[in-house]
């Protein structure tokens, strides 16, 4: 699907999105472990959190969704049952990533595999150290999927310490670790997203190498109702629009504040734009919160090292409200982004220069000298959400019409995007 976008004079009003996708997947999983019946409400409409909760399914999980509520009856850790067909992740890296930590520790063999894109990402940063532990898996010549994960025969816990901070890898040991004989700790030198720590209520300390997040074999997961909140780096695109477009207000309505999630508003407030945070309260261990955006003159800014887990989905945006502040803005240290559902790093690069941007390429991120404006231009969408949404939030701060190719792999993780955008817009 291609999708048309003309220039807006301004956003305005509320919005939800859909359940943060992070939570969502996690509280599938965790609950799939649990001796007993979990619910979930607010749960992700997005197809990766879809992929989950299908690949849970062909493990024996009975999963039921009913007005809105999805209940999962778990029989405990090792009650999974071996899947009639090889399990398909979708486009979703945290499925199978954090599903091959729980597949690792089973009695049986399974494969899992993915879409043309999740088949290209590297998943060496979970086979290293769940084969150290010792799980016995094999991927393609590339360490990529499809990953064979063969029955275990006794996992054995390990000090991990995380060359680069990754939520997904620090989870997928972790969950490795319930398996495993022994204590299990994973270091991290910064701190990346801790929904997994939070939910499971693992203590974290602060050590000499890092961050420690320990977990044992006799570790047993409770039921639970999990209150998912909204996906604050879904919100983000309608929050920049905010921050870009004239005279332009808008209000991301029960989004998480999770710490670890929240460097894209540091950086908003940073670069001079109005924000404001309303009506906080906590839920499943997560703070959650209304914020509301409103236009002004942005200002560019220099983001890198301990913000960047901070804000790692968020870097696209980041780089399309680059183009409209004034001065240069440098991301660094975001490698990262390489490695994602596409390059993004080449994605945004390539993009705001067909846009008429000022964008210069780095090796671990991209610098924008900001002009205030950009031109329509045909969009390549890469085949990864973010991008798609990024750009088309650029479309409406654009001169004349943008067109979006290949649109619909924003449904992806926020199937609601494009009727939302209708609603907020104001055109002449």
């Amino acid at each position: 699907m291609d999708y048309e976008v003309r220039g807006a004079l301004s956003v305005s009003g509320t919005f939800e999105v859909p359940g943060d996708k992070s939570i969502s997947h996690r509280a599938l999983l965790f609950s799939s472990l649990a001796n007993g019946k979990s619910e979930i409400k607010g749960l992700s409409t997005g197809a990766d959190v879809k992929s989950t909760m299908s690949c849970l399914k062909q493990l024996g999980v009975k999963i039921e969704q009913i007005d809105g509520i999805v209940t999962v009856c778990g029989e405990g850790k090792s009650a999974y049952s071996k899947p009639d067909s090889i399990l398909d992740a979708g486009n979703s890296g945290t499925t199978m990533r954090l599903l091959t930590g729980i597949l690792a520790g089973q009695g049986f063999e399974t494969t899992i595999t993915g879409d043309e894109t999740l088949r290209r990402r590297p998943m060496q940063r979970i086979v290293g150290p769940l084969t150290e532990m010792g799980a016995e898996i094999v991927g393609s010549d590339k360490m990529t999927a499809p990953l064979r994960i063969f029955p275990s025969h006794r996992l054995h816990g390990i000090r991990y310490e995380l060359p680069l901070p990754s939520a997904q890898v620090k989870s997928s040991v972790l969950l490795a670790g319930m398996f495993a004989q022994g204590e299990t700790i994973v270091v991290e030198p910064v701190e990346s997203r801790d929904h997994t720590e939070r939910m499971l209520k693992l203590k974290k300390v602060k050590g000499p190498s890092g961050f420690e997040t320990k977990i044992s074999s006799d570790y047993e997961v409770r039921p639970a109702e999990y209150d998912v909140a909204g996906d604050i780096s879904s919100a983000a695109f309608f929050l920049a629009a905010g921050a870009i477009l004239p005279n332009s207000c808008v209000t991301a309505c029960g989004v998480t504040l999770n710490p670890t999630r929240t460097g894209f508003l540091d950086v908003l407030k940073s670069m001079g734009a109005k924000v404001k945070i309303e009506n906080v309260h906590e839920a499943a261990g997560e703070p959650i919160g209304d914020v509301t955006v409103s236009h002004s003159d942005l200002k560019g800014v220099e983001i890198g090292g301990e913000m960047i887990p901070r804000l790692i989905d968020e870097l696209p945006i980041i780089g399309v409200m680059a183009a409209f502040a004034k001065g240069e803005t440098v991301i660094r240290d975001a490698h990262d982004l390489r490695r994602k559902e596409s390059d993004r790093i080449v994605a945004v690069v390539d993009n705001l220069d067909a846009m008429g941007a000022e964008v210069q390429e780095l090796d671990d991120g991209f610098a924008v000298n900001g002009t205030g404006s950009l031109s329509g231009a045909e969009i390549d969408s890469y085949k990864d959400h973010r991008i798609a949404m990024a750009f088309t939030i650029a479309g409406l701060a654009a001169q004349g019409k943008t067109l979006i190719k290949n649109a619909e792999w924003a449904e992806i993780s926020f199937p609601e995007f494009y009727e939302i955008t209708q609603r907020l817009v104001l055109r002449s």
